[in-house]
């Protein structure tokens, strides 16, 4: 017996020690990338990188696509980006845009625990987590990251520009999950990019309205987002890529980005096909000026937001005067209005409601693929606590609910979601508003955007990720942003992927970047992927099974869609109308005139 247990001691002690250096090797930082051939832009020559894992594919990250919009330039339309002299190392990314963090310790933990991961792995994956460096951040933040295997060549390839989601208050597009090679060596270039978020990026205010050009503020984001592609169609070619066959894409906010975009008069021309994941800016109905009933004007939040940084009449100088800690500090005390540090409706920028837009063809319509997971509100529903977002508040008794739900959406379709979505089940209904939160902030918008975008004559082609976490103990089924590992190739190596993952992430890469080349998602050795028709209501549904499927909650989004458009055009009245769209009217000289060549 004592040599067994001897046995066994010495069993454990190396096991210790082999999970000890597991634990060191993971934790420590990647090396530096080897540096590959020097680039020649208009603003300097940069240092490439050779990525890691292929060495065909030259990573050029941190260059900066705008001024740095910090001191007098902060809450202002980008500008130029700066000469440099000598080498630009471009192998280390450039700083974060400064952003709020609290909060992210408690999601990713969710995560962990919902996607059903063993105790070694969620510890292997908190101290990955607890371990890593803290990201650089600052107000000077506007840089691009660009992969490619195409630099030098005449042939030039098409481009793919990812912005980052995060409510447009958090990331960058410098995070790992985006900084992989399946899109790459598809054949594309692809870029990542930040852009100013928060306050710092979507903050109105009648002294800085005052202090611009135009009489607006705002949108300082969505400016930035503009800039980067102004910047792409003018320098691309360097790294191979085509200034005339660019693929706009993002997640969640990245997607409702992407709206804002095909919105705006100042991205004409400089894009000519656009992905949404989970994301579109139907329903946002912040005006500069004007509120809908209930709501106030984002020159009302404005002033709230800096109420206790600033006095009511502080000047534009002094608003930008206040350290962007004490800004960053005081997000905290103002997180019920959230919903206002988001693009506006200004009549310049930002025309109309972009439901409006939307559903009127005055945006710029071209070829999308869009969807939405089938889980998407699982991370969310603990926090909103309610099944649709059309509303502010939900009483607690289910009774009472159930009353409001019929009164949003009437008595008849009221008591259809009642009963599809099972919400008067006291032992169940949690579960049931969290579907219905999912479709009621993703997919009715993915869809109705679908129509509008056919009704308009450009080819549109529609997704539902169903695909869940392998663990059996997973709770979050096809969680939000969950597709996003999948179109990159970025699985973490805890993820436990099966074979059937292999071939649907191989599948989403080429679906992704055939569509980018062309505007078709369609290409050999892929299950064929209709083009939406709205009477046949045809989706593409990824589980990990490729399959085409009719109706994708047809019934539910029917109801859903109903309400949102008598909303949108209700909301349409009570904001100031703009003046009419018509693509090439705005000129991109708003954004900065410095910004053209």
């Amino acid at each position: 017996m004592k040599w067994i247990l001897i046995i066994l001691a010495a069993l454990m002690a190396l096991a210790a020690a082999a999970y000890g250096g597991l634990i060191w090797m993971i934790t420590q930082p990647a090396p530096p990338l080897e540096k590959g051939p020097v680039l020649t832009l208009s603003q300097g020559e940069i240092q490439a990188g050779t990525d890691r894992d292929n060495p065909d594919i030259l990573q050029i990250n941190g260059i900066p696509f705008a001024g740095a919009p910090v001191g007098d330039l902060r809450w202002r339309p980008p500008t130029r980006p700066a000469n440099w002299e000598g080498v630009r190392d471009g192998t280390e990314f450039g700083a974060e845009c400064i952003q709020a963090r609290s909060g992210s310790s408690e999601f990713l933990s969710d995560l962990l625990n919902g996607m059903g991961l063993n105790a070694v792995q969620r510890h292997l994956a908190t101290v990955v987590i607890e371990n890593g460096p803290p990201p650089v951040e600052s107000e000077d933040c506007l840089f691009l990251n660009v992969r490619t295997a195409n630099a030098g060549s005449e042939t030039l390839q098409p481009v793919m520009v990812w912005i980052h989601g995060g409510s447009h208050q958090t990331g960058s597009g410098s995070l790992d999950i985006y900084q992989a090679n399946q899109l790459v060596e598809n054949g594309v270039v692809l870029v990542t990019i930040n852009y100013r978020l928060g306050p710092f990026g979507y903050l109105a205010h009648p002294a800085l309205s005052a202090d611009d050009e135009n009489g607006v503020s705002g949108n300082y984001g969505l400016l930035d987002q503009v800039a980067s592609l102004i910047w792409i169609r003018d320098n691309i070619q360097v790294f191979g890529g085509d200034p005339d066959n660019v693929t706009i894409f993002g997640e969640s906010a990245g997607a409702q980005s992407v709206t804002e975009i095909m919105s705006t008069p100042l991205s004409e021309g400089l894009f000519h096909k656009a992905i949404l994941q989970s994301g579109a800016s139907t329903y946002n109905a912040n005006g500069l000026t004007t509120a809908i009933e209930g709501r106030m004007s984002m020159h009302e939040a404005g002033l709230a937001f800096m109420d206790g940084l600033a006095p009511r009449d502080a000047s534009a100088a002094d608003l930008r005067a206040i350290p962007a800690t004490e800004i960053i500090a005081h997000i905290p005390n103002k997180m019920h209005l959230g919903d206002y540090v988001l693009p506006t409706v200004d009549g310049l920028v930002i025309p109309k409601l972009m439901g409006q837009a939307i559903g009127d063809g005055s945006i710029h319509n071209v070829p999308i693929l869009a969807g939405y997971n089938a889980d998407e509100a699982t991370l969310f529903y603990s926090d909103i606590q309610k099944p649709t977002i059309l509303v502010p508040e939900f009483p607690e008794a289910l009774d009472d609910r159930l009353d409001l739900m019929r009164e949003i959406y009437g008595e008849t379709n009221g008591n259809t979601l009642i009963d599809l979505y099972g919400l008067d089940d006291p032992e169940t209904y949690q579960t049931g508003e969290t579907d219905m939160l999912g479709d009621d902030l993703f997919g009715v918008h993915m869809r109705y955007l679908a129509k509008s975008n056919t009704t308009q004559g450009a080819p549109s082609y529609l997704y539902h990720f169903t695909r869940i976490p392998p663990s059996k103990s997973q709770t979050i089924g096809a969680f939000h942003a969950a597709e996003i590992f999948f179109v990159f190739g970025s699985h973490s190596p805890l993820a436990g992927l099966t074979e059937e993952d292999k071939v649907l992430t191989e599948a989403m890469g080429k679906y992704w970047t055939n569509f980018a080349k062309t505007g078709d998602p369609n290409g050999a050795g892929l299950p064929a992927w209709p083009v939406y028709d709205p009477a046949i209501d045809e989706w593409m549904t990824f589980n990990p099974s490729i399959e085409v499927k009719q109706g994708v909650r047809a019934e539910k989004l029917d109801i859903l869609e109903e309400t949102l458009v008598r909303r949108v055009a209700a909301a349409a009245t009570q904001i100031t109308p703009a003046p009419e769209f018509s693509p090439g009217s705005g000129s991109q000289e708003i954004v900065a005139d410095s910004l053209e060549p």
